[in-house]
């Protein structure tokens, strides 16, 4: 079927000329997330006549073994049935090759095959690298590119160009995440190097932009005068399960709270950028609000962040293990499976309004969702009458599962007496416009090969984040900070409430 956004005045501009050379492409990302995002961009139509991807990893394997391997992942993953007509179309511009890590013979084959890609007279492509490969490696795939001369400068008007996705964790820690950058930069420059987070590639945080500068009663709204407080959820029912290696490496703060929620929080607060159409004129005002963030003292962390494991319960209806049992997790862990923070902002827009954040492993349900919640109307006009408490309005807007944003406003029921009731106000992404959210990988993978960075992180962005967990993760790292413990199947620890302004806050029911 027809893609309905492509078509007319509104149809996606194709990207230029391009091959995708996806290093790891024998992993579980590739696999899952890489090409049937590719697959579904070839459906729509939205590839450059001129493509082609390359496979890269240290296995051994022919073209033909690739495409046989991808097409049963396209098959398993894709979010449409796979088209036999189009996955040969799309099969034959996938190709393999060998590259190892101790040897530049792979990579010098690697340039050989896409230099030919721009032999009889075809449109000589750009090189788009995805690392989809673990960060202990990224300096040495890093220079192995530039010394094979797969690395182009970015202020040379005849070059192609050369972009560089990299996946994260993008560091540990701040001074982990400056070495990571320093060793990119030797090979590529700043501008050439893409970092990416897949939940700024989700329909529902790119449309937060759009909801607040193209709606004249949200934005003039959108400030300490008529906000109460804020709220970031992230749950999964889900425990670590086989990531449970890495995960005990990382935790939640992070593996989420770091990079996904701490982007679309910068987002949600962003001020009004110069253009939407400039991808730095946005990166900058996000930026400013992550420098705007209170830092908090180490003696401060226990009193505004709170960390917990999960312990044994039902998730479900199905009895779950704890933390504690799951495969390779030491006895002394003290990795964090739930965070809940309490942020403030420290500029005119923002002061005064507290921004919550929890994020949970093993809790009820999957769901991400930001509420906005608006100062409660005075309530002496009623006086006198039983119409019960009245409930403060809240703006909803859910990232995933069902993409979508809803309007809790107070309304009056049919009937002789005087009664106020909340009423919901909602649209979801397939019943609005008919069909369902595109997976965030096209969005992203597309924008890079045209060269959009807008949805991507700068590494200033990156720095500001690290620094303002800063204290936090040295916090947890000296015990400073007890570890407390919830039941599989709740919504974390009793103490997450200690963290809520007295007096009417609470967290919201999802």
């Amino acid at each position: 079927m027809e893609n309905p956004f492509a078509e007319g005045e509104n149809r996606v501009i194709r990207p230029p000329a391009t091959a995708v050379v996806i290093f790891g492409a024998t992993g579980d990302l590739s696999h899952r997330k890489l090409l049937p995002a590719l697959y579904n961009l070839a459906h729509d139509d939205y590839l450059p006549a001129n493509f082609a991807v390359f496979g890269a990893a240290r296995s051994a394997m022919t073209d033909e073994q690739f495409r046989a391997s991808m097409k049963e992942s396209v098959a398993k993953h894709s979010r449409r049935p796979l088209n036999e007509e189009l996955w040969s179309r799309f099969a034959a511009r996938l190709f393999y090759q060998q590259v190892e890590g101790d040897s530049d013979v792979g990579m010098k084959e690697l340039k050989r095959r896409l230099d030919a890609l721009s032999d009889n007279g075809n449109e000589r492509p750009n090189y788009l690298y995805y690392l989809a490969v673990a960060p202990g490696v990224f300096g040495q795939i890093s220079s192995q590119l530039k010394s094979a001369g797969l690395v182009e400068k970015v202020n040379d008007e005849h070059a192609r160009a050369t972009r560089l996705i990299v996946e994260k964790p993008f560091g540990n820690n701040l001074s982990s995440s400056k070495e990571l950058d320093r060793v990119l930069r030797t090979a590529f420059a700043e501008d050439q190097i893409y970092r990416i987070d897949h939940y700024l590639g989700k329909e529902t945080v790119q449309n937060i932009l759009v909801f607040r500068f193209a709606n004249g009663i949200f934005e003039n709204l959108w400030n300490r005068n008529y906000i109460d407080h804020i709220e970031l959820s992230w749950a999964e029912d889900i425990g670590v399960g086989t990531r449970a290696g890495y995960f005990d490496k990382s935790g939640l703060m992070r593996d989420i709270v770091q990079n996904h929620l701490l982007q679309v929080l910068s987002l949600l607060c962003i001020e009004p950028p110069t253009s939407l159409s400039d991808a730095n004129s946005i990166r900058n005002e996000k930026v400013k609000v992550l420098s705007s963030f209170k830092r908090m003292s180490i003696a401060e962390v226990p009193h505004n962040v709170v960390r917990a494991q999960y312990e044994r319960g039902f998730v479900g209806g199905k009895e779950v293990p704890s933390y504690f049992e799951e495969p390779d997790i030491l006895v002394s862990s003290k990795t964090e499976t739930y965070v809940a923070m309490k942020f403030e902002i420290d500029n005119w827009r923002w002061a005064g309004v507290p921004i919550y954040v929890r994020a949970g492993k093993r809790l009820p349900k999957r769901i991400t969702e930001i509420s906005i919640h608006f100062k409660k109307p005075p309530g002496s006009l009623f006086k006198g009458r039983q119409v019960g408490e009245i409930e403060p309005n809240v703006l909803a807007i859910q990232v995933q599962p069902n993409e979508g944003i809803s309007l809790n406003i107070s309304s009056k029921p049919p009937g002789p007496r005087m009664r106020v009731r909340p009423v919901l106000m909602d649209f979801t992404y397939g019943q609005s416009f008919g069909v369902a959210s595109a997976d965030a990988y096209e969005r992203l993978l597309l924008d890079a090969m045209k060269g959009d960075a807008t949805l991507f992180i700068r590494n200033d962005e990156i720095e500001q984040s690290w620094d303002l967990l800063e204290p936090v993760l040295q916090c947890w790292a000296e015990n400073e900070a007890p570890v407390e413990k919830y039941a599989s199947g709740t919504w974390g620890p009793s103490a997450a409430a200690k963290l809520l302004v007295p007096g009417g806050h609470r967290w919201r029911r999802l």
